[in-house]
């Protein structure tokens, strides 16, 4: 393959598609990086199905590979007409060689890095090195966003918590000022 990605973190994360629960690569893809066809990769893959198990590596349904297609021609419309459409020619050139009615397979995290022991060459390593990279980016990334919520939801108990007892110092206050009012002297008599 004459145009391969260049395997920098910010160039795979936004291949990184997140599928039944997992974050994972297409073959294409992956395929695109390491330099290969899709075939190539595929043929690989299945030569050593023992070691892929289900979960690092798992074929589309025909709905959500049309679904990943329909999301990324959508990406290369948009991309297109920004300026950008730097992944057009490796998402459209790497599905070319696909047959229709096969869906892409998908690796999980521990698929991708089956692949290097499986690919014999210096650049299936260097991009597995760059792929696990980008994985514990996204999974740094998403910690830090749950540690976020967890901190505003920390911040807004605490609050909440404070309000609260300044609400019961003001409601103590009006009862005992409603208390010791002196209470309006009965009139007798009309």
């Amino acid at each position: 393959m004459s145009s391969a990605i260049a395997p920098k973190p910010e160039n795979l994360a936004q291949l990184v598609l997140f599928l039944r629960g997992e974050k994972v690569l297409l073959d294409s893809d992956l395929a695109s990086l390491y330099g290969v066809e899709t075939k190539a990769l595929n043929q690989s893959m299945k030569r050593n199905r023992d070691r892929f198990p289900e979960d690092f590596v798992f074929r589309l349904s025909p709905a959500e590979a049309e679904a990943v297609l329909r999301c990324r021609s959508q990406n290369l419309i948009l991309e297109g007409k920004s300026g950008h459409d730097n992944r057009s020619q490796s998402v459209t050139g790497s599905q070319r060689h696909r047959d229709p009615r096969q869906p892409p397979y998908a690796f999980t995290e521990q698929g991708v890095a089956m692949l290097s022991s499986v690919l014999r060459s210096p650049r299936p390593v260097q991009v597995n090195i760059a792929i696990m990279r980008t994985f514990v980016q996204l999974r740094r990334l998403m910690d830090t966003n749950r540690d976020l919520a967890r901190k505003i939801e920390t911040l807004e108990k605490k609050y909440d918590e404070q309000f609260a007892v300044v609400f019961d110092a003001i409601k103590q206050l009006i009862a005992s000022d409603q208390a010791q009012k002196p209470r309006p002297k009965r009139r007798i008599g009309f």
